[in-house]
């Protein structure tokens, strides 16, 4: 199986921590998602094979279901455009997508208290600096889906930003249209994936302005920038199992590594695991398989 760690084509634009992006000209870019993989900020020297086939496969998917709510920067995937010439394995990993003007904030939805919203429940009884009832569990649903922006940190690690921060950031018309916009994505989405047998716990959004119009960029709905969980034993309380990163994340602290470089090497099992997750998640998804 082919694992694409590194592209190496003409005109690199940039080079993020999974997806190397490439100048087309006459406004496109070239978006390959790789196999590298992330945690805290921090890329691991092992790869996932087929992982970027699965995050540009599953954008794909869920920008063209979420077009009716907003618009985004997709143009075409690669593997649809013959004249690029990057070969199977890069096409299935590439999406050719429209320049945009990105709007440096992370915008992620909460439906489920888990992750860095119940540690900080647990210790101020807020989550993004608003309080919450008494007696949250982990993994709990919110009443109502929440927005809790974040910094978009090219270094080192985002910080969560607060609505009146964010309002002076960008404006509170700005402000708004991204936080309504986000929760209406995020509801689709939950509830598409909830009758597929997935409960998506929440996930992570970035948006640019494409001739004026907001519009979403970078990655939607992955394993990468979501939590699934399994619905079939989603429970309150305890431990939810996965069909995301989280998986790699669990097994990076249980090893005691403190989320600075160097990163620890991933093991065959946590890395055959993990691109099981990764593909079963598309495939319950979209009712497809990879292959």
């Amino acid at each position: 199986m082919t694992t694409v760690q590194e592209t190496n084509l003409p005109n690199l634009a940039y080079r993020g921590k999974v997806r190397d992006t490439y100048e087309l000209g006459e406004g496109l870019l070239l978006m390959i998602a790789t196999d590298r993989i992330s945690a805290f900020d921090v890329v691991l020297p092992t790869p996932i094979p087929e992982k970027g086939t699965v995050l540009c496969q599953l954008s794909a998917f869920w920008f063209g279901q979420t077009s009716h709510i907003v618009p985004n920067h997709v143009v075409a995937l690669a593997s649809d455009r013959p004249e690029l010439d990057i070969g199977p394995d890069l096409g299935r990993r590439g999406m050719v997508v429209r320049k945009a003007e990105r709007i440096n904030v992370e915008c992620i939805v909460r439906g489920y208290i888990t992750g860095s919203a119940w540690a900080e429940y647990r210790r101020e009884g807020t989550v993004s600096g608003e309080a919450m009832p008494e007696g949250l569990r982990e993994g709990d649903r919110f009443p109502q889906p929440l927005f809790t922006p974040t910094t978009k940190a090219e270094v080192g690690h985002d910080e969560s930003l607060t609505i009146g921060q964010m309002e002076d950031m960008m404006g509170s018309e700005l402000t708004a249209e991204l936080s309504e916009t986000s929760i209406k994505v995020y509801e689709f989405a939950r509830d598409a994936a909830l009758s597929k047998g997935i409960v998506i716990a929440d996930t992570k959004m970035e948006f640019g302005t494409i001739d004026g119009r907001v519009s979403l960029i970078d990655e939607l709905l992955t394993p990468d920038s979501s939590r699934f969980w399994d619905a079939s034993g989603y429970a309150p309380g305890k431990s939810q199992p996965n069909y995301d990163k989280q998986y790699v994340r669990d097994w990076l602290d249980e090893q005691g590594w403190d989320h600075e470089l160097p990163a620890p090497e991933l093991p065959a099992d946590i890395v055959s695991k993990t691109q099981q997750r990764y593909s079963e998640a598309y495939s319950k998804l979209t009712g497809e398989s990879l292959d």
